[in-house]
């Protein structure tokens, strides 16, 4: 019986993991060697406006953290979208937040994958922003360790300026002013 599961090649090409563990075993074997081994510099991978978000955006790149509010039921919300996400009406004001938080939760990773633009360790994050929505983002300008990020601690948002038109909102200590 002729077998329906795709040639073993196209399976490969269709796993990022299996791609990953190959990269990473053929520069192990490759050093391992001390062949020279150069991976080109990637930029952080950014995110790509449309209609709905370009207002966050715009707001990123001012300096400015921009979240929205239903008209009808006065619901703040994030990430953007032209609904309310609790009554679905389309009427929604788009306001500058006050740019604190608190964080909510976090991972360390502390492995580097080649090529993405960050370097190990680094804290993915969950922060509840005072307004009350969440988002992800990371931590910085902090240890990026447990002893460090404490869960609930106050934080500020800052901007990293990537591109012309992406400015990243990400979120330090907050200052004692």
């Amino acid at each position: 019986p002729r077998s329906l599961a795709p040639p073993l090649a196209s399976r490969l090409s269709l796993s990022g993991h299996a791609l990953q563990a190959g990269f990473a075993a053929g520069l192990a074997h490759s050093r391992a060697r001390g062949w020279p081994v150069r991976v080109p510099a990637m930029p952080r991978p950014l995110p790509v406006p449309t209609p709905e978000t370009q207002h966050f955006w715009d707001g990123t790149r001012e300096g400015e953290l921009r979240l929205q509010r239903c008209a009808a039921c006065e619901r703040v919300y994030f990430p953007p979208r032209p609904f309310c996400p609790a009554c679905a009406h389309r009427r929604v004001q788009s306001f500058p937040a006050s740019g604190r938080a608190r964080l909510y939760s976090y991972i360390i990773n502390h492995r580097a994958m080649p090529n993405s633009g960050f370097e190990a360790p680094y804290a993915i994050a969950v922060v509840e922003l005072e307004e009350g929505p969440r988002m992800m983002t990371n931590i910085v300008e902090c240890p990026q360790t447990p002893d460090a990020l404490i869960l609930d601690m106050p934080l500020e948002v800052v901007f990293e300026t990537v591109s012309d038109e992406i400015s990243l909102p990400l979120f330090r200590p907050q200052s004692a002013s």
